[in-house]
């Protein structure tokens, strides 16, 4: 027999403890203001809610991809101009969208993805992030050329930190 969820004296829902009326009204919170993430805390209880952003990497589950290789992921080799520097102002810069270590082929002995010269298409996979054993396939949101790759091979990222610069097609 199912079980039916508690109803509270104030006429909240609740599942697992969990008010579920409340998570609705922070939810419409959410909505309301525009936020894709929003921690909670009260009592003892810690929510947080994260919403997908507009450009929020492809998942692809851990299974599908090729795992990496434990230790140090090996050294992809770099043409010279593959640089940490800040980007050039005319410069489309792609940030991470997520915390995670970056790999720039799908498989440790295979060809990065794209190279500083590369030409790229509108949503053409440039890297993978790897977060909580997901692979996550970051996609160029633009054609053009990649001018500047910001990350090493096997290097941890951070939320919002550069990946690539990217000059879009029809600019010099």
């Amino acid at each position: 027999m199912a079980k039916k969820p508690k109803t509270k004296a104030s006429g909240g829902t609740e599942a697992g403890g969990v008010d579920l009326v409340e998570v609705e009204r922070l939810l419409a919170f959410m909505e309301k203001h525009g936020l894709e993430e929003f921690e909670y805390a009260r009592g003892g209880m810690h929510i947080r809610l994260k919403k997908p952003s507009a450009h929020a990497p492809r998942v692809t589950r851990a299974w599908d991809a090729p795992p990496p290789e434990h230790g140090p992921a090996p050294e992809i080799p770099r043409p010279a101009s593959h640089t940490t520097a800040a980007p050039a102002t005319d410069v489309h810069v792609i940030k991470s969208p997520i915390v995670g270590t970056f790999y720039a082929s799908p498989s440790p002995n295979a060809d990065a993805f794209v190279a500083v010269g590369a030409k790229v298409e509108l949503g053409q996979v440039l890297c993978i992030i790897e977060a909580m054993k997901l692979m996550n396939e970051i996609e160029s949101d633009v054609a053009g050329e990649v001018v500047q790759i910001f990350v090493e091979n096997g290097k941890p990222v951070e939320y919002g930190e550069p990946l690539f610069g990217i000059r879009a097609r029809g600019k010099k």
